[in-house]
């Protein structure tokens, strides 16, 4: 695929996150959701470092767990139905995810000390990677792609839940295994993750300047829910394989 008819104009590459753009400060801007961003990432891994030190000194996190899975749940079924109220609901978000991710990591942690540092470079790694390929056109954003990804993403997100639900019911669903169709299904759900950062990075360029300011806040959810999305998959599918090999 040639890239010569390709001109970009995300901000990363091209200079125009680092001086401003031409948008008025009551547009949603790149450098808005860059700086949303980074306070999220900072909240949310001071509440998982304080639960994972909580959970090496012996008190029980189980319940930060519970509680911040089902209340990131909860808020961001209010974000999408509220969206003009993202701007403390998505700091909520935030909090909730940092407590789930705090006892999940803790848990992984002490089984397997290393895993959840493997993880979250992965992650990274990652991230910068789709990144790329969303710069130089490799991979184009078209309408099917779109159309593809959300299928995927809400296929898999129903999986989960019916298999929690089940859960409730004594029924462990092959999907929390070690199986090779467990590990299949993992290996797919961070693929679908990964590709899930694409429509992040679409949304951004195609909105930027043009949505109103508290879009930056939705945008911010967005692209944070993707990257814990992933992380969580890479960590559970190490988990696996160092349970099986």
């Amino acid at each position: 695929m040639s890239l010569r008819n390709y001109r970009t104009s995300n901000p990363v590459f091209n200079g125009y996150f680092w001086d401003g753009g031409k948008s008025s400060a009551k547009k949603m801007t790149v450098a808005g959701i860059f700086l949303k961003s980074i306070f999220g990432i900072l909240i949310i891994a001071a509440i998982t470092t304080y639960i994972w030190k909580l959970n090496e000194a012996g008190t029980s996190v189980r319940w930060f767990t519970l509680g911040g899975m089902l209340g990131a749940a909860v808020i961001s079924v209010l974000i999408s139905v509220r969206q003009h109220w993202a701007h403390f609901l998505v700091p909520l978000y935030m909090v909730a995810k940092g407590c789930f991710l705090g006892g999940f990591s803790a848990y992984a942690h002490r089984n397997f000390p290393e895993l959840p540092y493997q993880a979250i470079g992965v992650t990274i790694v990652t991230f910068f990677v789709m990144l790329l390929l969303y710069q130089l056109r490799i991979i184009v954003v078209t309408k099917k792609l779109r159309s593809v990804i959300i299928t995927a993403t809400v296929s898999i997100m129903v999986v989960y839940l019916m298999s929690w639900i089940l859960s409730f019911f004594g029924i462990k669903p092959y999907i929390w295994g070690t199986s090779k169709l467990a590990i299949a299904f993992n290996v797919l759900a961070a693929i679908v993750a990964s590709f899930a950062l694409l429509l992040d990075f679409d949304y951004i360029e195609r909105y930027k300047n043009r949505a109103p300011k508290y879009k930056e806040w939705i945008a911010t959810w967005g692209l944070l829910a993707t990257l814990i999305w992933l992380y969580i998959e890479v960590l559970r599918l190490m988990q696996k394989f160092a349970i099986r090999f």
